[in-house]
């Protein structure tokens, strides 16, 4: 039996990773592309690609609340 759970993990100063078969969504409802079955989240604000990361919290000294 494979274990099929999506599980959201929040790395410290850093993005919320989404691995397993979780659906994506827009606020409009369209359904964001998954080429991965582990994607990055954004929790800066900051990507350009949002909703997912592109490392920019590195470079902007962003940080999570213990």
């Amino acid at each position: 039996m494979t274990d099929d759970r999506v599980t959201i993990t929040a790395y410290p100063d850093g993005p919320l990773l989404v691995r397993g078969d979780a659906h994506l969504l827009t606020s409009e409802g369209a359904e964001v592309p998954r080429t991965r079955r582990t994607v990055a989240l954004c929790r800066c604000g900051l990507s350009t690609i949002k909703p997912l990361c592109d490392g920019t919290h590195k470079a902007s000294g962003f940080r999570t609340e213990e």
